[in-house]
């Protein structure tokens, strides 16, 4: 039984690519995922993949960042140790909107960096995955899952007519850079 898990088809031109895709999804190859130096316009749709929702988080880090601090301010000010200055009421809005506004920018920073870490799988000190180096310099990858696919022969042959300078074989998930 054959130990690889991932055969990798390395493209020079990123137009190559695009038509090894459509080779592959017209043979009905699932595509695991696609490596490039640069980014690629309508690669996206072309495999597929849903829209962010890191917008939504967003969203609601700013408002859990505002009603955070706008609590804290109202509970200070106005129930724990109201003060009466020049005869203005404890509840002024006004005094209120300079640090709501920076608590909910605050709060949304720190909250899409969290999530984005955590949906890409970037936290700091993780190894990187990578399935060849050349595709962050000059290579456009794409990576199939071998286990439970068409035979790999005919997936390297698709490959090879899209226009693959290399078709690699690879035995492992990813390439360490020791």
């Amino acid at each position: 039984m054959s130990k690889t898990k991932f055969i990798l088809g390395l493209f020079d031109d990123p137009d190559d690519m695009m038509h090894g895709i459509e080779k592959l999804q017209k043979n009905s190859v699932p595509i695991y995922d696609v490596y490039t130096p640069m980014p690629i316009h309508g690669i996206e749709d072309k495999l597929g993949i849903k829209e962010s929702r890191l917008g939504y988080v967003a969203f609601c880090c700013g408002c859990i960042g505002a009603t955070v601090i706008f609590s804290i301010i109202y509970y200070t000010l106005v129930h724990d140790w109201p003060m009466n200055v020049g005869g203005k009421p404890s509840f002024a809005m006004p005094n209120f909107v300079p640090f709501t506004f920076e608590w909910t920018i605050l709060f949304t920073a720190f909250g899409m960096t969290i999530a984005f870490f955590a949906a890409t799988h970037l936290f700091p000190g993780r190894a990187p995955r990578v399935m060849d180096l050349r595709a962050t310099d000059d290579r456009f990858v794409i990576a199939i899952n071998a286990k439970g696919n068409i035979p790999h022969d005919d997936i390297t042959n698709l490959l090879k007519e899209a226009g693959a300078v290399e078709v690699k074989h690879n035995d492992r998930k990813y390439v360490s850079y020791e």
